[in-house]
């Protein structure tokens, strides 16, 4: 099976630090969101495609393992790497890296279900979903 991946750069805001200059834990989300839209723009599967779908794509969980701080000047990068599960359900793991030296900073994952536009579950993956998995996973 095709592994899918993505990894972009991003800068630390001075809103997003501390008065130590540490990375506030609350601004890691939106790293990922980052991560996530660029996955998305890349394999087809943007919130706009899903949304198309009828569908939504809400994030039920998300986890992360802090290694070391980011700090105010860093210029780190996120690796986004989708995890195929047969569940109606989206997986991305995450790593981010100290670009100056390729060090971990930290880990993460999240775990999105599908809803229809009424935002009612659903158990098995949207047509689409399974139209989307075997054209990038099957290659």
């Amino acid at each position: 099976m095709k592994e899918l991946t993505e990894n972009i750069d991003f800068e630390i805001r001075f809103n997003e630090v501390d008065s130590m200059g540490v990375v506030w834990h609350g601004a890691y989300p939106l790293y990922l969101e980052d991560a996530r839209e660029a996955f998305g723009r890349k394999y087809g599967l943007d919130y706009l495609t899903i949304f198309g779908n009828g569908c939504f794509a809400p994030i039920v969980e998300m986890s992360f393992k802090y290694k070391k701080p980011l700090m105010y000047g860093m210029h780190p990068s996120v690796a986004i790497r989708y995890v195929p599960t047969d569940a109606a359900k989206i997986l991305f793991d995450y790593t981010i890296y100290d670009t100056a030296n390729n060090t971990v900073v930290a880990t993460g994952r999240s775990v999105q279900v599908f809803t229809d536009t009424r935002h009612q579950l659903l158990w098995f993956n949207p047509p689409f979903y399974e139209e989307w998995k075997r054209k990038w996973l099957e290659r």
